[in-house]
């Protein structure tokens, strides 16, 4: 182990350099292999006066041997500019909430957080990995204790030109990651893994007490994520909204998500919430694409919340496309109201089956337009295919399902459910009888077909609430197919 003399010598050094240079994160004074508090809080030190010092200097690299260091969360830097950090070994946090650091609000601080960063890449010459320890700070007793006063691996606020590649994100203690007011942000070649069991290939009601453990999360512009897999107990990829006052963007656009397996709650949008800035909150031009979802809990999921008086959001121009979902815990398509808790003016996650008592209200202040499924295979789904729910006073508008199909599974059993592949538009401006449209074009009408009425707004796939009436959908303005 390297003198604390030593350590400050190399960081002077560091401080003083004039050309872009690689530090060696244990040559600085860090202990590998140690994991007594002691020497965790060593490390957090040494890294936060490290990471300090970069910001000072245009351009070095900061590596991190093929070992293990422990240490505390709590580590901060702003104002890195063309930094490289390598991370070849891992970073494994620590599991005592007692010798956690807390920020000035009283709640504990986040692993690794990145403010006002540019021309940031965190890589690795194979896979780094950033263990979070999330096991101590799971379960049910813990959120009743705790709520999600939890740390998040990494968080990156007011940041542009980021790249994260080849990391493993292993076991978050809360969202694995968020970045928030971002612009030009790539992830690529990532992974995520939140379990409890190693082993376990389902979402049991264990595995789903690792609350709110997303995977990436992100509110900004321009962003590209490829090639990741994530195995986690919530939202797997998900697109924050953004305040219109923001610096780096105005609005979550112009999101490019492909060649992902997703397990989790669903590749997500939301939830979306309003603001009462001119144009409201903002949401477009998003694709997810080309990816697998096996045994995952939800599907497709763009969610929004109830919005107060003078609040408006806009969702639009979506793209899903050529997604396959195997074996959905749940929904495999979602569209409408957040499903997250029994409140007032959020959808229950009782619903629909304690209806009518349990609710799911929409906010008619939310503005859909443009929202396309295309080429989506469902197999085995456990219960119904999915939901579209939009609210009377501002219906859903440019709802398409082209080449959706649903087989197998607990509600369709040998059916499917198709929709016509030449952009049938579904809950446009004028609204469309799905029933006419399919035997207009010489197609058999499923036996049990339904579209269903919830509270003058709601559409539910492949499953019929006993207290639903049985309407048109030109008569909602928004239907779907169900066989």
């Amino acid at each position: 182990m390297r003198s604390a003399a030593a350590a400050t010598t190399s960081l002077l050094c560091l401080c003083v350099a004039t050309s872009a240079t690689v530090y060696d994160f244990e040559a600085l004074g860090a202990v590998a292999d140690a994991d007594d508090v002691a020497t965790m809080n060593a490390n957090a030190a040494l890294l936060n006066r490290t990471l300090q010092d970069l910001a000072t200097i245009n351009g070095n690299e900061l590596a991190f041997p093929n070992k293990t260091f422990h240490l505390q969360g709590g580590v901060l830097a702003s104002g890195l500019r063309n930094v490289t950090l390598r991370l070849d070994g891992t970073l494994k946090f620590a599991d005592a909430r007692k010798q956690w650091p807390k920020g000035p609000k009283g709640t504990v601080m986040n692993c690794l957080e990145l403010d006002d960063a540019e021309g940031l890449t965190l890589t690795s010459s194979g896979t780094g990995v950033i263990d979070g320890s999330g096991k101590a700070w799971w379960g049910a007793v813990q959120y009743a204790l705790h709520q999600e006063d939890r740390p998040k691996i990494l968080a990156v606020t007011d940041s542009a030109r980021i790249v994260v590649e080849h990391i493993h994100f292993l076991n978050s203690p809360y969202w694995t990651t968020e970045f928030k007011d971002i612009d030009d942000v790539v992830i690529r070649h990532c992974d995520v893994a939140v379990r409890w069991d190693e082993g376990a290939d389902d979402h049991s009601g264990l595995e789903l007490t690792a609350f709110n453990t997303d995977g990436f999360d992100l509110s900004g512009s321009n962003v590209h994520i490829h090639d990741c897999n994530i195995w986690n107990q919530d939202d797997c990829v998900c697109v924050k909204d953004i305040a219109p006052t923001a610096k780096r963007a105005s609005c979550s656009e112009n999101w490019l998500v492909e060649r992902v397996n997703a397990s989790g709650l669903g590749l997500t949008i939301g939830s979306i919430g309003g603001s009462a800035a001119p144009g409201g909150m903002c949401v477009r031009n998003i694709t997810f694409r080309d990816s697998t979802m096996h045994a995952t809990v939800k599907g497709l999921y763009l969610k929004a919340r109830w919005l107060r008086d003078g609040e408006s959001a806009t969702i639009e121009d979506v793209l899903y496309e050529n997604i396959t979902i195997d074996r959905p815990e749940q929904w495999s398509i979602w569209v409408g109201p957040a499903q997250q808790a029994d409140s007032s003016h959020v959808c229950s996650l009782a619903w629909p089956q304690a209806s009518p008592a349990a609710k799911c209200p929409i906010s008619p202040l939310v503005n859909w337009r443009n929202i396309t499924m295309r080429d989506i295979r469902i197999r085995d789904p456990k219960e119904s295919p999915g939901v579209v729910i939009g609210a009377q006073g501002n219906p859903i508008q440019g709802l398409v399902f082209d080449g959706v199909v649903v087989t197998g599974g607990k509600t369709t059993g040998q059916r499917r459910l198709r929709v016509p592949r030449r952009g049938q538009r579904l809950c446009g401006n004028r609204g469309h009888d799905a029933r006419a449209a399919l035997l207009q074009r010489r197609q058999a009408v499923p036996r049990r077909w339904r579209v269903h009425e919830e509270g003058r707004h709601a559409v539910l796939l492949g499953q019929e609430p006993r207290h639903a009436g049985l309407r048109r959908a030109a008569a909602l303005r928004r239907c779907f197919l169900y066989a």
